[in-house]
């Protein structure tokens, strides 16, 4: 079988019966089948810092839709309001008539307001005076008005000439600013001794939004109505939104409402970039555009399609989307877990730090060419890193280089590390929860939903 028979036939109309192997390949490229590796085990519960300083909360502001109505749901959030009440922080945040908003899904906390005095009642972008519902018109020659009376410059304005004082009325100005220094939380912030959540991790969903919706649910994190109910509870997903599932995009504005709706819960969802987010940009932006791939020329168009890319998805990609694709961040660390899509130490090669990662990737898809997107989609694409003799080793490497206690990752279907891809009896692979391995070091959440594993969802520590 050749790299472009792996994944014949036409797109998936809906969730189904699915058979079809869940590796990734690069144009003329193949990958080897792994021996069988050890079951699964438990490890102890530990603790350690948690490193928020990607992924996001700030949807809020960018994503909430713009017609107000947020699929039937509306948040009020704590502090945001006028003396009327609270607003609705979808009107609020709304940005109709902006095609590409520009955002970005790294401050773990909400910053800022409309309650300050030059905003309150007023449209700063239209000049409507939404208390009175006046235009109000800056460039109006105010001196015409009857009854105008010009303060003279060496006068103090007739407003502060108040009985039995000289000094002008001390204006409020406010809580002081926080300490710079001190730990940030998502909106709201915790009380006296309240801990944050617990952690989700959710592995590679590749466009099944049924099966998603329905795990999340069975979790208790979101209700019958595809909504937060998790409080202040913790998600992390770990890349590959889409690609040979039915409904990719659907899966992206799954969690980017997620995101909005736990941070006004005072909990958060997060995501990291996988390799099918890389591949699906490159796709949209770069197209046929030839690349020089280590076996010949390609294209991510070429590389997309023969990787599961549904025409349906990259139809509906919009500006929104592919802001909030370019900005998730590569790694993460949580509670001593140390996130990645990629079960390969190619992370290592963008930085010696999580922020440095993170940026690099960031400035690439920024700056970069099509030969610079697509080694980084090359590399982040390779696997198995962690598997053998030498898995504890790999492990060891990047745990000692961006912190953690142990590895969580996605990207390499559970079946393909055991070697319970090929049953004999022709029956799905029997996955019964993430799969623990490398010396206890690593977890791999992939459950191979794409054929017919399983969609996990796991609560860590494992």
């Amino acid at each position: 079988m050749t790299p472009e028979d792996r994944f014949p036939g036409p797109e998936h109309p809906h969730s189904g019966p699915r058979h079809q192997p869940d590796l990734d390949v690069l144009p003329y490229g193949t990958y080897y089948e792994p021996e069988p590796a050890a079951g699964y085990q438990d490890s102890a519960p530990y603790e350690a810092e948690t490193y928020s300083g990607y992924g996001g909360a700030r949807y809020l502001e960018q994503h909430w839709p713009a017609d107000g109505q947020g699929h039937g749901h509306t948040v009020h959030a704590q502090g945001i309001g006028t003396d009327q009440g609270p607003v609705d922080l979808a009107a609020a945040f709304s940005h109709q008539g902006q095609g590409d908003y520009e955002g970005g899904y790294e401050a773990a906390g909400y910053e800022g307001g409309y309650d300050t005095p030059e905003h309150a009642g007023h449209d700063v972008h239209t000049g409507h005076d939404v208390r009175s519902g006046h235009e109000v018109h800056s460039g109006h020659d105010v001196q015409d008005h009857p009854g105008y009376e010009p303060t003279l410059p060496d006068q103090p304005s007739p407003a502060l000439q108040l009985a039995d004082r000289d000094d002008p009325p001390t204006i409020e100005l406010g809580p002081p600013l926080p300490d710079p220094a001190a730990p940030t939380y998502p909106y709201p912030a915790p009380g006296p001794g309240e801990p944050p959540g617990p952690v989700y991790v959710v592995g590679d969903v590749h466009g099944y939004l049924d099966e998603l919706r329905a795990e999340l649910h069975h979790q208790g994190l979101i209700d019958a109505d595809g909504h937060w109910s998790a409080g202040r509870a913790r998600i992390w997903f770990l890349g590959d939104f889409t690609d040979r599932g039915p409904d990719g995009i659907g899966v992206i504005d799954l969690v980017m409402q997620l995101a909005a709706e736990a941070a006004a819960a005072g909990g958060y969802c997060r995501a990291l970039m996988g390799n099918h987010e890389l591949l699906f940009l490159g796709a949209h932006k770069y197209g046929d555009e030839p690349v020089q791939s280590t076996a010949g020329t390609a294209s991510f168009l070429a590389a997309w399609r023969l990787n599961g890319g549904q025409q349906n998805d990259l139809d509906r990609l919009e500006a929104h989307h592919i802001s909030w694709l370019s900005r998730l961040p590569a790694i993460g660390l949580e509670d001593g877990h140390l996130l990645l899509h990629s079960d390969t130490t190619a992370y290592l090669e963008y930085g010696e730090s999580i922020p440095d990662v993170n940026d690099a990737v960031h400035s690439l898809l920024a700056d970069g060419g099509v030969d610079e997107w697509w080694d980084c989609f090359r590399r982040f694409t390779k696997r198995f890193a962690f598997r053998g003799d030498a898995g504890p080793m790999a492990v060891h490497e990047l745990l000692d280089t961006y912190g953690g206690s142990r590895i969580v990752h996605g990207h390499s279907p559970i079946p393909y590390l055991t070697g319970a891809v090929h049953a004999d009896d022709g029956q799905p692979p029997h996955i019964p929860g993430p799969y623990v391995y490398a010396d206890d070091l690593a977890v791999a959440m992939d459950g191979g939903v794409t054929m017919e594993g399983r969609l996990l969802v796991a609560r860590l520590p494992i």
